[in-house]
């Protein structure tokens, strides 16, 4: 039976579900994603919800659906542990508003409109929408046009097309937002960063080398390591569509400001940033700049300050893509026993910054 399961999914698997966007939920037992597909698992036969507490399977062997309905019809059997096809009535009435936003993206939303939707009064829509996915109504909104923005570029459209596409009733209102959401502008991003112009310095640093980078808009990279060449060479290829040069005068006040934060005489380094990062790692980096000088959190803990008790490997995934050190202190985060876990320029740099901070307070 299960040769004719695996037959039927290869043919049968929803094409509404992007599988990366679907596999990285499912490995962050992300919770918003619940009542929007279901994974199955082609050894087992058991199909299950995205935030399932099972042991993850081999991607290899998984399989997305966009509901239990055709993952039975492919032959697969309900998962007993997290049973996905029990979704609760405040679930259902997220995923209709959901699904309202997302098919009504190219007009203006209203709360009221979508409390109608759900069938709930404005704030209790409020309050469930926040709980459950981490975000308002408005800003859920905000999100699926800027992602629908980008799967537009990079299928080709033009910047004009796809930002009508994506419901901006203006270009103002995409490039007011554009930092928060893409990292740069519109047309940049497009271009895969080509026509930007990354500057940098370096400096020694009581942990080794250090390099500062930005571009007209803010920080870019603060990197951490042994030699100029090694930092340079990483940022150029960070960045290998962009104009990458030298300018130790424009960021002397940066670097000095970065070092004087190592030394333990500025306590919090508030500099503007421009790296591109999804919505989730942004919300992740804003909680550590949170955390005060000389303190430390568990990873368990940012994911339950964010409303997501479950996206701990997420929080740990979002420290490890940090290309700011300091400025964004994802060495503030450890693990659950106080071990320090990884750090993306090395532990025993972490142990230092940690034993500098305690020592300074």
């Amino acid at each position: 039976m299960m040769q004719s399961a695996e037959v039927m999914a290869k043919t049968s698997e929803a094409q509404s579900v992007d599988p990366q966007a679907a596999w990285t939920a499912v490995l962050a037992r992300d919770g918003r994603y619940d009542g929007r597909f279901v994974y199955a698992v082609r050894s087992t036969g058991i199909f299950c919800r995205p935030s399932c507490p099972s042991r993850r399977p081999h991607r290899r062997h998984v399989a997305f659906y966009d509901g239990p309905a055709s993952a039975r019809a492919a032959g697969f059997r309900a998962c007993r542990r997290c049973t996905p096809e029990a979704v609760s009535a405040a679930t259902r009435a997220i995923e209709r508003v959901r699904a309202h936003i997302d098919a009504h993206l190219d007009e203006r939303l209203t709360l009221a409109e979508l409390a109608s939707v759900a069938g709930l009064s404005p704030s209790h829509l409020q309050k469930v929408f926040q709980a459950a996915l981490g975000l308002s109504p408005r800003d859920y909104v905000r999100l699926r046009r800027a992602e629908r923005f980008k799967a537009e570029v990079r299928s080709g459209r033009s910047v004009t097309d796809a930002l009508y596409e994506a419901g901006y009733g203006s270009g103002s209102r995409l490039y007011s937002d554009a930092n928060a959401r893409l990292g740069m502008t519109p047309g940049a991003y497009k271009r895969g960063g080509a026509g930007e112009t990354v500057r940098f310095s370096t400096a020694a640093s009581k942990l080794g080398r250090v390099l500062v980078a930005s571009t007209e808009r803010g920080l870019c990279a603060v990197q951490l390591g042994e030699s100029d060449v090694a930092l340079e060479a990483a940022l150029r290829k960070d960045y290998p569509r962009a104009e990458v040069e030298r300018d130790d005068r424009v960021l002397k006040p940066t670097l000095a400001a970065i070092l004087a934060h190592l030394d333990g005489d500025v306590p919090r380094l508030d500099l503007p940033l421009d790296v591109a990062a999804t919505r989730f790692q942004w919300r992740v980096w804003r909680s550590l700049q949170q955390i005060p000088y000389g303190e430390t959190r568990s990873y368990a803990q940012v994911a339950n300050e964010l409303g997501q008790p479950r996206a701990v490997r997420a929080v740990a995934r979002a420290c490890a893509s940090n290309r700011v050190a300091l400025v964004v202190p994802c060495h503030r985060v450890v693990r659950k026993d106080g071990s320090l876990g990884g750090y993306r320029w090395g532990v025993s740099r972490k142990r230092r910054l940690l034993e500098q901070e305690k020592g300074s307070r």
